[in-house]
């Protein structure tokens, strides 16, 4: 007879659903649960929003952190179930509902958060604490002694709701990855340039200030950068398509290949396979009739 499941890390899942946390079960050990054959690997070509964007639609909890979701149907589905029965844990997808997790591993890892970094909301760890902040950075582990960064492409231990009132990320945790930020730690690497600037020996026809036009470039960049999880490919069509908009009127040339340069390296940063990005950017610079190249 099939083992019943184990209601506890099930509904603690569904509850963290309902509040658009992405959940995910976590065997002894604090690990999540292997690929199946057909994932094994990466066989499958890897799920959309990962590091290799890839087609795969498993049903069943694989790729780890990626397998994180708030569909109450996936986690209570017959997929999932055996990985309930084993479950020794629930854990959850940071940058998935928009969060950042300093792991603090011991006291003095703890003792260095008080007194570097601003009060936020807190959670009790067998060793050390949790400290969660809104917003969302690339993850990395040992940023300092004792100290990992759980946020993009990364898993959590959900050990409850914690203490206190959440804050916005500092620039104090975003240093201690600073290279991670500006270069994707082996996740893709792209040929763009990362810095923004306006070549006004390029955009001779364009009518706008460079004040205007980095501003609305910008807007677009952190609108792509906020889709940790999916939908990257699309806000970097929208953001060439809203580019491309702004310049329909101008005599040209804008420059506008300069600057879609900068959405292609956006998209590419979290996760957006380079000739995927490039296609939806040069779609969207078209999409507009008018366009000032």
């Amino acid at each position: 007879m099939t083992q019943p499941i184990p209601r506890t890390h099930l509904q603690i899942a569904l509850n963290l659903a309902v509040a658009g946390v992405p959940a995910l079960p976590l065997r002894h050990g604090k690990r999540p649960f292997g690929n199946c054959r057909a994932c094994t690997g990466s066989a499958c070509g890897d799920r959309p929003h990962m590091k290799a964007a890839g087609p795969c639609q498993c049903p069943k909890p694989c790729h780890a952190w990626a397998a994180a979701t708030t569909d109450p149907s996936i986690l209570s589905s017959p997929a999932w179930a055996a990985a309930w029965r084993q479950a020794a844990a629930v854990a959850y997808h940071p940058g998935g509902a928009g969060l950042t997790v300093v792991d603090l591993d011991d006291a003095n890892a703890v003792a260095w958060a008080r007194r570097t970094l601003p009060p936020t909301r807190t959670v009790r760890t067998t060793r050390g604490q949790h400290w969660i902040y809104t917003r969302t950075m690339q993850s990395a582990n040992r940023v300092r002694p004792g100290v990992d960064i759980k946020s993009r492409m990364s898993y959590a231990r959900w050990l409850g709701p914690g203490t206190g009132t959440m804050t916005e990320l500092p620039a104090a945790v975003l240093a201690l990855v600073e290279t991670e930020e500006t270069t994707p730690r082996q996740v893709v690497v792209s040929s763009v340039s990362t810095r923004v600037t306006v070549d006004r020996t390029v955009s001779t026809g364009c009518r706008h200030t460079e004040h205007y036009v980095l501003t609305g470039l910008m807007r677009g960049l952190e609108k792509i950068r906020a889709r940790t999880t999916s939908g990257a490919g699309s806000q970097a069509y929208g953001a060439a398509s809203f580019l491309a908009a702004q310049h329909a009127d101008c005599p040209g040339p804008c420059g506008l290949d300069a600057l879609a340069e900068h959405i292609v390296a956006a998209a590419v940063s979290v996760g957006v396979p380079e000739p995927y990005a490039q296609r939806a950017v040069t779609r969207g610079l078209s999409s507009r009739t008018g366009r000032a190249a």
